[in-house]
């Protein structure tokens, strides 16, 4: 293991262009004045404060490049700058698309460019305003690159502001780039964000953070491969149908329908990062699977996550329990010193983590052997 790149700005996720390049959305939360208001509210920022998370979003996209291959990026630029408190990205053909907190902006990218000069074409808005609870949107292109599929989550813990609030939200939609229409892709997904696809099965997988107050050891968050249609239960049930007594009016013909996840992530672990194992260099047992960077969360006591994680896939399902790959995360005392997040490999088999409380991206990698591009 070794720092890739240090001394960033807030880095929360990661995209590996085709040539080696890396992009950080060095990002944070945009202004919601209408978001976490009260006494609730207070305990919330004054703890996101005291974890290092309360911090002015740099709302730029920095490509790091390791040309050398030694493991260490050494060329840093500004590849964006001006954003709205980015995340996702996706490169498809020539054409590099970002998802802003409010919209999915289209720029033009050429092949070993380290900045890009050109304004953005805006192709699609997403839900965004005052309160934007779960302000980050992830994309991932589908094989072919004909659509993009939107991560969006909640504008609320369970719908406590209303449904009339989430409108657009909790969902999967998938967007076609050929006519810039969207359409619900699942639904009833707390809070969305890291998305991989897995290619034995062909599905696509997501990780979800699942609610909080209702103790320390539920809900369990998890990753699931999406089904087209499918609901999975937000706000009015979990896990399937354990039905949320918080939730009114309750609807129990939708918790008829939810769909339990495939595999159980823990609670309040914060499991945000995910990425299909790839060509990694790691050791044998990380061959086929999936990375799983986990956040931690201010809504548990002892803390769980605050580590990356790999669980083991045989046959395009989960098999097996998970495996910690990066932990040290938190002291004895239980003061953290970074939380990772976003996870992805890259072009030499390196699993590259971003640690938005540390600054940096660690990386990490088996003995092999590691050539210059």
């Amino acid at each position: 293991m070794n720092a890739f790149a240090s001394g960033l700005d807030h880095p929360r996720w990661l995209y590996v262009l085709p040539n080696g390049d890396v992009l950080v959305a060095e990002t944070n939360a945009p202004p919601r004045p209408e978001d976490n208001t009260g006494i609730k509210g207070w305990f919330f920022a004054r703890y996101q404060k005291k974890a290092g998370g309360a911090v002015p979003s740099a709302n730029r996209i920095t490509l790091l490049r390791d040309a050398d291959g030694d493991g260490v990026a050494e060329t840093r630029t500004a590849f964006l700058s001006g954003l709205n408190s980015p995340f996702g990205m996706a490169l498809v053909g020539s054409s590099l698309y970002v998802a802003n907190t409010d919209a999915i902006v289209r720029f033009p990218y050429a092949t070993d460019a380290t900045s890009i000069p050109s304004a953005g074409e805006q192709i699609l808005a997403l839900p965004g305003g005052p309160r934007n609870h779960h302000w980050t949107k992830n994309i991932i292109a589908s094989p072919d690159g004909s659509r993009l599929y939107v991560a969006i989550g909640s504008n609320s813990n369970v719908a406590e502001n209303g449904m009339s609030e989430e409108q657009g939200r909790a969902q999967v939609w998938e967007v076609d780039l050929k006519t810039g229409t969207h359409r619900t892709f699942a639904t009833g997904l707390r809070n969305p964000v890291g998305m991989a696809w897995e290619p034995e099965s062909g599905a696509l997988w997501v990780a979800v953070n699942e609610r909080d107050e209702l103790g320390n050891d539920l809900v369990p968050d998890y990753m699931t491969a999406m089904r087209d249609g499918a609901f999975y239960g937000w706000p009015y049930s979990y896990y399937g149908q354990h039905v949320d007594d918080r939730v009114e009016p309750a609807r129990p013909d939708l918790v008829a329908k939810a769909i339990a996840p495939d595999y159980a992530l823990g609670a309040h672990t914060a499991s945000l990062g995910l990425a299909h194992s790839g060509a990694n260099t790691l050791s044998p047992q990380f061959a086929e699977g999936m990375f799983i960077g986990q956040h931690g969360s201010w809504n548990r006591k002892p803390r769980a996550g605050y580590k990356v994680i790999f669980v083991p896939f045989n046959a395009g399902k989960p098999a097996g329990m998970p495996i910690d790959v990066l932990t040290g995360f938190v002291k004895e005392n239980g003061e953290a010193m970074g939380r990772p997040v976003g996870v992805a490999v890259d072009t030499h088999g390196g699993l590259l983590v971003a640690d938005d409380v540390g600054n940096a991206i660690w990386r990490v990698a088996g003995a092999r052997a590691m050539t210059a591009r």
